[in-house]
């Protein structure tokens, strides 16, 4: 890949593949002993990422969207796992040449970042890293709900005045000039009644949507991550 100044810059760079597809963040940079160019870039995979996987730079780019390596994701997470101990070997190198297939297959030793482009003291520096929870949301379906209208019969009961007719007996006094007639005689009077009639008539009452709304809920996640520690070994102690 181009000439870097200063490999360190590459740390915490996004990594994506050929295909553009997305493989994790640099963790360390391996650069040659002879040109102390770039060579490799170990790359933290797998679930919370756990696991840590080199990477060649072979052909690498830096793009809009990271660093483009020559390489697939699935690749990486085949690759064969080495210890980030600050150091290739020849051994090393070459497993890794053979897995990616690489040509051209120079002196594969290499140093992490911290040891590139530093002279004196810094030379013996080591960068300790952890892991950080990249916590995010995600929208899934939880279910659905729909309005369904259906019939049912009820009975009521609804109380209404009717009115009938009843027939009433008067009688009054005859007056003068009324002639007597005797035999028989018929008087016939048609009565009526009201009666309930009931009809049943369909109107609209009130409409029913269906609508959503966010609610905000506070979730707590846990995962595992992990942390190095630097401990300081000093011989020159011992035995005192």
């Amino acid at each position: 890949m181009t000439s870097i100044a200063n490999p360190r810059d590459l740390i915490g760079t996004e990594v994506v593949d050929r295909d553009g597809e997305r493989v994790g963040r640099v963790g360390n940079v391996y650069v040659g002993d002879d040109n102390r160019q770039p060579q490799w870039v170990t790359v933290r995979t797998g679930l919370f990422g756990q696991k840590e996987s080199f990477v060649p730079l072979q052909g690498a780019r830096m793009a809009d969207g990271g660093l483009c390596v020559q390489t697939t994701k699935d690749a990486v997470k085949e690759a064969p796992r080495m210890d980030a101990d600050g150091h290739l070997s020849d051994a090393e190198g070459r497993r890794l040449y053979e897995h990616y297939g690489l040509t051209g297959m120079p002196g594969q030793r290499g140093r992490t970042t911290p040891s590139a482009g530093r002279k004196g003291s810094d030379e013996q520096a080591m960068v300790r890293s952890e892991e950080q929870l990249r916590v995010g949301t995600e929208q899934t379906e939880t279910g659905r709900v729909r309005l369904h209208k259906y019939v049912v019969t009820e009975e009521q009961q609804v109380t209404v005045p009717v009115r009938h007719e009843e027939v009433r007996v008067e009688r009054e006094p005859v007056r003068g000039g009324e002639r007597a007639r005797i035999g028989e005689d018929d008087q016939e009077v048609v009565l009526h009644a009201e009666r309930p009639v009931v009809e049943t008539e369909a109107v609209p009452v009130e409409k029913v949507r269906l609508n959503t709304e966010t609610v905000t809920e506070q979730r707590t996640v846990r995962g595992k991550v992990r942390k190095e520690r630097i401990e300081v070994d000093d011989s020159t102690k011992h035995g005192k």
